[in-house]
């Protein structure tokens, strides 16, 4: 693989620079999150899906944490995300009092439950995954925060699963810059649209 341009990286720094910018001065994110967050509950993959992992939220990213609760109380099996050594595992989570703070103020499974057999989820059981970034284009182009931890999760989640990302409208930009091994968004949802993206079975080049 070809390392990325000095001029990419710029570029890739200047997006993540101002995306955050945008969000952070973003008004009632409440209110806009559990709006996006109620059409990705209304998603007809949504319906049919066993298995859904959501995100939890950490800083000014589209918020997930209101709506948990009536997400587990559904009839969908519910599981999150939490990161030891650069990898994210996943947890079913059955009860917000599973969670706990972590060392970055993010929200994950309590450490004592983590080790739990029935608590641990393979990546190919999941039948829906949403996604956060930083930054998104209308094709499904996400730019996260450089560390590659989605990258690698999505490498083992089945190639037929939707992955939809949760961002506000001042997050996409006309173009993000992409590599031949990033992976684009099936669908994008923000406050205003449901942008219907490229999905997997597009590749950058």
């Amino acid at each position: 693989m070809n390392a990325p341009t000095a001029e990419i990286v710029e570029l890739k720094k200047q997006i993540r620079e101002e995306s955050h910018a945008r969000r952070n001065a973003q008004e009632n994110k409440d209110d806009l999150s559990r709006q996006i967050v109620a059409q990705f509950r209304g998603l007809p993959e949504y319906q049919r899906a066993h298995t859904i992992m959501y995100y939890l939220d950490v800083r000014s990213e589209v918020r997930t944490r209101h709506d948990l609760q009536d997400a587990i109380a559904g009839d969908k099996k519910i599981v999150v995300p939490y990161c030891v050594d650069g990898f994210l595992h996943l947890f079913h989570l059955t009860s917000l009092d599973e969670l706990e703070v972590g060392m970055y103020k993010i929200l994950e499974p309590k450490t004592e439950l983590r080790d739990v057999a029935h608590k641990k989820v393979d990546p190919k059981e999941l039948d829906l995954v949403m996604v956060p970034g930083v930054a998104f284009d209308k094709r499904g182009g996400r730019m996260g925060h450089g560390k590659g931890y989605y990258d690698k999760l999505l490498e083992h989640v089945r190639p037929e699963v939707p992955l939809v990302a949760l961002a506000f409208e001042c997050q996409l930009f006309p173009e993000i810059p992409v590599a031949p091994h990033d992976v684009f968004m099936t669908k994008i949802i923000t406050e205003k649209a449901v942008y219907e993206g490229r999905g997997r079975s597009a590749h950058a080049g």
